[in-house]
């Protein structure tokens, strides 16, 4: 077993093609299982594109695929309980995210499925939880630590904007104020904006208000360039692949999107980062999506509030402690 701790957007899938190269070279199957069917579906087309002609299967609710006999299988966690003594290689992608670190019957799927004599197990995660730090600073778990991301630009740092009528906005149908001031502001308005937000209530009703205000506030040229997304959306995928196309401006999200996806060249804003849903992780996780390009490393994150929060505090402390730990401070 082995941990590979690493910054969000450090490039941790393409740091495990050697290895995972070496596996099918000696004939081991192998599965990089992950939290979500959308981190599945955006892994596929890189790593069919690394393992031309290597058999693989991506397996997820509602996948075309249902075999698993590939050589390569890319897997959210709970297809593992599909598989007994099947595989030499497993990789679990972001360990500490929702279901794997919560849900007892995801480890004794990973450990069931693991080959009987011979098998590796390499956990990945940018956001260890408590117990795995402990682990880790106990050295009771072989890990590598990656404080770079894969650019050579430090993760951008959130800075903190205090929205205290962000409820009475929401209320009487308005994009909170804070949040329209620095929109004008924008460092870069070319670049893409992500808004997340803690509920599906707060998606569709702030979705509603921005198709109003935007356009009258010149933020966004039509209203067809902004959409709204989350779990129970049956348009989730496409709307998504439209954000990543570039054929819309804004995407107005929940968590879902909070990790394992990548979109070159965005801003990132969160609406009431206060609340219960951002934790620390999520926090962390969230501001990692921006500045993951070579080309535009240096996106803006935003934590809109109305009371700064330990979990806010201690999320823009451990990006500052990784920049530094990556020479950048």
């Amino acid at each position: 077993m082995f941990s590979f701790p690493a910054r969000c957007g450090a490039g941790k899938t393409e740091m495990l093609f050697p290895g995972i190269a070496e596996a099918l070279r000696s004939g081991m199957r192998v599965c990089l299982a992950t939290p979500r069917a959308d981190v599945v579906q955006e892994l596929l087309p890189r790593i069919r594109n690394a393992f031309k002609n290597v058999n693989i299967q991506g397996l997820y609710g509602g996948s075309e695929e249902k075999t698993g006999n590939a050589q390569l299988i890319i897997s959210t966690t709970h297809q593992l309980l599909r598989f007994k003594a099947a595989f030499h290689f497993l990789i679990i992608d972001e360990v500490d995210a929702f279901p794997f670190h919560n849900d007892p019957s995801l480890p004794y799927a990973a450990k069931r499925s693991l080959h009987s004599t011979q098998s590796t197990t390499i956990y990945l995660t940018a956001t260890p939880r408590r117990n795995q730090q402990l682990r880790l600073w106990m050295k009771q778990l072989p890990h590598v630590f990656v404080p770079s991301r894969f650019h050579g630009h430090p993760l951008p740092v959130p800075i903190l904007e205090t929205c205290t009528s962000l409820k009475k906005d929401i209320q009487n149908n308005r994009v909170p104020y804070s949040l329209l001031n620095w929109m004008r502001k924008r460092i870069s308005p070319h670049r893409q904006l992500l808004i997340f937000v803690p509920t599906i209530e707060l998606v569709e009703q702030l979705y509603k208000n921005s198709l109003v205000q935007l356009p009258q506030q010149k933020l966004l040229t039509s209203k067809d360039r902004i959409m709204c997304v989350h779990a129970s959306d049956p348009e989730r995928k496409e709307k998504v692949q439209l954000f990543r196309d570039k054929k819309i401006d804004i995407l107005i999200t929940t968590t879902i999107l909070e990790r394992g996806v990548t979109f070159p060249s965005v801003d990132v804003a969160i609406i009431d980062a206060s609340h219960r849903v951002f934790d620390e992780a999520a926090l962390v996780q969230i501001a990692g999506r921006a500045g993951r390009s070579p080309d535009d490393p240096k996106g803006e994150v935003v934590f809109f509030h109305n009371g700064k929060t330990n979990s806010m505090v201690h999320a823009i402390d451990a990006i500052k402690s990784m920049n530094k730990r990556g020479g950048f401070i």
